[in-house]
């Protein structure tokens, strides 16, 4: 075991590499030697049991506390219709599932005896089966706030009456004769593990739009949180934790109440949440942990490995934080701009809340990280059997009527006050 343990620590642990110059691992440990906890590698082996233990405390509480509680807010599922089995069909949306193209179609019509519009058909209602349900994406949501939650809760007790709160610099007094507090060491140790949890889960979650920069959130995540802990970063560790955190809860929230459709309530927590956020990933985060990671912390010793490793993860999240603010925005902008026309004619009013209300449908779906990336791209158009062409030109043709009827109506207004003006001859 000790031999193990000598080519690990040569191998992967080593001093020159994650410490700064001068620094050891008997550096950090004589630092606390009035019987404080010190941090260690081996302590965060703890973190992979208690990943597994999420994923079951998961499975019970999705199922004994999630799903009567979105009965109770009203939550319902959209009833799916099940499609005949066509093998051939079958076999090439599994291999693609995306729409398919001319000669993807020409193909299929050979093989399977069916029409371009049957086999169209077939393909958009078998992407709608494989939808997640609201009563799911619920589960999965509240699962994530009560965590969430809990974290940012706990996290903000224990942090509130430190010096390194409120004045950043503090990270750094010290180092690396730093102890860490034992509610400190279990808010790492339950952050790791419910990182990698989501990890593991990663092949059964839901599939989002952003799910490609969830990932690299989350193995970044777990590495930062790892090292800084074997380096003793722990001050700075707990502060990247709580500002995201700190936002994360009121994303989840909102997604709770839109699945059971509280239209009002999940708007309102989505501007909260759109405000916190850009507040702590744009500011907070950028001008007072990653400045403090790069600039005070060179006042405490020269730049080496480790140095270049922590802050590359830090700016590695600030991108992915600029990604999705410019998604919020972008939403925002749509629905300032584009969901609030303001037209004084009444006869164009209702052409207006015709485009309004498919501008507003389409920003909540596209832009919100809680909409899945491949199988609600169909949306309530799966179940339409006109294609986008025949609707398309429908709604221009209701456009060009309700457009005439105005112009007659005009027209017709200004007869009966010219009528109305000219005096009546006996």
């Amino acid at each position: 075991m000790d031999r193990l343990e000598e080519l690990v620590n040569h191998w992967i642990w080593r001093q020159d590499f994650w410490l700064p110059p001068g620094v050891t691992w008997k550096d950090i440990a004589e630092g606390t030697s009035d019987g404080s906890r010190h941090p260690l590698p081996r302590d965060l082996l703890i973190s992979l049991p208690l990943a597994l233990g999420f994923i079951a405390l998961r499975f019970v509480f999705e199922r004994v506390v999630a799903l009567p509680l979105s009965r109770w807010l009203g939550v319902r599922d959209r009833v799916q219709v099940q499609v005949t089995p066509v093998p051939k069909l079958e076999a090439f949306y599994l291999q693609k599932k995306k729409q398919p193209s001319q000669n993807d179609l020409v193909v299929l019509e050979k093989h399977c005896g069916l029409t371009q519009r049957q086999i169209q058909t077939w393909l958009r209602q078998r992407r709608n089966q494989d939808r997640p349900s609201n009563t799911r994406k619920f589960c999965e949501a509240s699962w994530r706030f009560v965590f969430y939650l809990t974290a940012f809760s706990a996290g903000l007790i224990s942090l509130i009456n430190t010096p390194w709160f409120w004045d950043h610099r503090e990270c750094w007094r010290g180092y690396p004769r730093q102890a860490v507090a034992e509610a400190q060491y279990w808010y790492y140790i339950m952050e790791l593990s419910f990182y990698l949890s989501l990890l593991l889960c990663v092949s059964v979650d839901i599939k989002r739009k952003d799910f490609k920069e969830q990932i690299v959130h989350h193995i970044a995540t777990i590495f930062l949180i790892a090292f800084s802990y074997c380096a003793n970063y722990v001050r700075v560790g707990t502060l990247v934790m709580l500002v995201h955190d700190s936002s994360d809860f009121l994303l989840e929230s909102a997604k709770m109440f839109n699945y059971a459709e509280w239209r009002k309530t999940c708007d309102a927590l989505f501007v909260v949440f759109a405000a916190v956020f850009l507040v702590t990933r744009l500011v907070v985060f950028p001008c007072r942990v990653i400045y403090t990671a790069v600039v005070d912390s060179l006042d405490v010793f020269l730049p080496y490995p480790g140095y270049y490793f922590l802050n590359g993860l830090l700016l590695v999240l600030q991108a992915l934080h600029i990604f999705w603010a410019w998604l919020i925005l972008r939403m925002v902008h749509k629905f300032v701009f584009l969901g609030k026309v303001s037209i004084k004619n009444p006869c164009f009013h209702k052409c207006y809340r015709i485009v309004i209300k498919k501008s507003v449908f389409k920003v909540e779906r596209d832009e919100r990280s809680d909409e899945e990336s491949e199988a609600d791209e169909d949306g309530d158009v799966g179940e339409e059997e006109y294609s986008w062409e025949q609707k398309k030109g429908a709604l221009n043709s209701k456009l060009a009527s309700l457009a005439n009827n105005c112009v007659l109506n005009n027209l017709t207004n200004q007869r009966r006050k010219m009528n109305s003006r000219t005096p009546k001859a006996r």
